[in-house]
């Protein structure tokens, strides 16, 4: 865990949140499944103009009229209360009704015009409805998804996304107080409509609907929202984080590359943090911590290679991953540290990462020294690295002084030796705060390349192991790679990266058992068949590792 006094922002209390539900009515046309959605009013206080779903607040009433509710026997109690909520909420706004009368019938017409839709009217709905013989029909709605709104806004609400059939029959009529201009719209065509600016929604709204988009029927949607065996699930649960990009807000979900990034920086949701690539100036991500990404983007090099910085003016500085031989960035790396920089540490020898570690060191009136694994001689020509002094599996680095008031100040790291991109690669861990520099073992937004000789898939797979231990041991949660925005949920990043190489590597050995006697250009097309074309010569380093792993477990006795 970060230490407080490393954060960059004074901690906060974000607003509470408030129990709330919606629900997304739903209907087949010709043209695709479609959704019913409302304007919500311009002076509303919570996305005014917006256009939503219906749904609002959960009531306490709302639980009490689980005595008229017909319900599935895996829905919990909360469910329940939460598909009530809907329901209510559905008609109030828009006069429809889920329910059915006790011996099965539909909802009239006359039914619902014969109820009274104010949220003012002396009798509550679950009174009418059961005046009427209705029961709620909570057994025909489910859970889509789980949003939190986020940290950064002063209204916030937890709030399940659940999905039902639009009854046969009933026509929406909004309230005209709350909501306005009910209207049945597909995915595609509201995300399209949104984009153009003509169509206003929050960003829950926004990504539901992406993903909505992608079910050709209603029954689609209901069969993927269906209870699987044991307790309902929505399929996706979300709060998001906000940053800057082009000096405007933008919004991501836990699966967005710069969500962890935000997490790291901006823990309680301050919306500070600017998320834009350049390489003029180094980024704070904590106190002790800042990031200064070489001007070398690329394919194989993302937004281009980040060169980190821990340390701070009390102890001295330690530079990770110097970079290529850039002047400019190297300069930038010398006045970020104001030269004042004790060691070099190079994650492993490849040409974007080692050779600025001579010209940086060169600046320096006290010459640092320079600290990795010398290359292995598999390793290629244009990848030759030689440490000044080799270090040692789970030696420690430290960085030691006094703040101006006298108070110690220390920032430990520890190497980790995990061969697989490259024979010489490490890992460190800055211990006092749970942060892992991954260098190229672990990217964002891509998986490493493992080239042999000197990349080993058997290697690569084990050094996951071994940090997924080390994250376990040392409650690490961030990771900070060479390439892309930090990464969040360490482990479970982790188990993601090491779940896709071995599905990768069964799309290869399925590939080599449809062509027994094919080459690795004959299967590269067959285990790539998802990556674009113009990535097949990368790729196929990686499968020639693969293809060398899945003969020696073949091979063994």
């Amino acid at each position: 865990m970060v230490r407080p006094t490393q954060q960059l922002h004074p901690a906060r209390e974000p607003a509470p949140v408030r129990a709330a539900a919606t629900v997304l009515l739903l209907r087949d046309s010709e043209a695709g499944i479609e959704v019913l959605m409302t304007r919500r009013s311009g002076t509303a206080s919570f996305a005014p103009g917006a256009y939503v779903f219906p749904g609002g607040q959960i009531d306490a009433a709302d639980e009490a009229a689980a005595r008229i509710a017909a319900r599935r026997s895996t829905q919990s109690g909360l469910q329940l209360t939460q598909a009530i909520a809907a329901i209510r909420e559905g008609f109030e706004e828009l006069g429809v009704l889920l329910a059915r009368h006790a011996d099965g019938r539909p909802v009239s017409a006359q039914d619902i015009a014969s109820m009274d839709r104010s949220t003012a009217s002396p009798v509550s709905f679950a009174e009418q409805c059961a005046a009427r013989g209705l029961v709620l029909a909570c057994d025909q709605v489910f859970s889509l998804a789980h949003w939190i709104t986020d940290r950064d806004l002063p209204k916030r609400f937890d709030v399940p996304f659940l999905v039902a059939r639009m009854p046969e029959g009933q026509v929406p009529t909004a309230d005209e107080s709350e909501q306005f201009e009910p209207c049945w719209v597909r995915p595609a065509d509201a995300l399209a409509r949104h984009a153009a600016g003509s169509f206003f929604m929050i960003f829950p709204t926004v990504r539901t609907l992406q993903r909505l988009a992608a079910y050709a029927s209603v029954d689609a949607v209901l069969q993927a929202c269906a209870p699987q065996g044991g307790a309902e699930q929505p399929l996706w649960t979300s709060c998001p984080r906000a940053g800057l990009l082009r000096g405007q807000d933008a919004r991501y979900m836990e699966s967005d590359s710069p969500y962890g990034e935000l997490a790291l920086v901006c823990p309680d949701g301050q919306l500070l943090h600017a998320l834009d690539w350049q390489s003029e100036r180094a980024v704070p991500l904590l106190r002790n911590v800042q990031r200064l990404t070489a001007p070398n983007p690329g394919a194989m090099t993302g937004p281009g290679t980040n060169s980190y910085i821990v340390g701070d003016a009390a102890t001295g500085y330690l530079v990770i991953d110097p970079g290529p031989n850039d002047a400019a960035h190297i300069d930038r790396l010398w006045r970020a540290t104001e030269g004042n920089i004790r060691m070099i540490v190079c994650t492993h020898s490849h040409a974007d990462h080692s050779p600025g570690a001579a010209p940086l060191q060169a600046l320096c009136k006290q010459k640092p020294p320079i600290l990795g694994l010398s290359s292995a001689p598999t390793a290629r020509s244009s990848a030759r690295f030689a440490a000044e002094r080799e270090l040692r599996d789970g030696e420690r680095l430290v960085l030691s002084g006094s703040t101006a008031e006298g108070e110690p100040v220390s920032h430990t790291l520890r190497a980790i030796h995990t061969p697989g991109h490259a024979a010489n690669h490490l890992c460190l861990v800055l211990e006092e705060d749970g942060l892992l520099f991954s260098g190229d073992h672990i990217l964002n937004g891509s998986t490493t390349v493992v080239d042999p000789p000197d990349g080993d898939m058997n290697a690569y797979l084990d050094s996951l192991d071994k940090l997924d231990a080390a994250c376990e041991a040392g409650g690490i949660d961030f990771i900070l790679p060479a390439h892309g925005h930090v990464i969040g949920s360490a482990r479970s990043a982790i188990a993601q990266l090491k779940a896709h190489r071995l599905k990768r590597e069964a799309k290869i050995a399925a590939a080599m058992q449809r062509l027994p006697q094919g080459t690795p250009d004959d299967w590269l097309p067959l285990a790539y068949d998802d990556v674009p074309e113009r990535m097949w010569p990368v790729a196929a380093r990686s499968l020639a590792a693969h293809v060398a792993r899945i003969r020696q477990r073949a091979s063994a006795p």
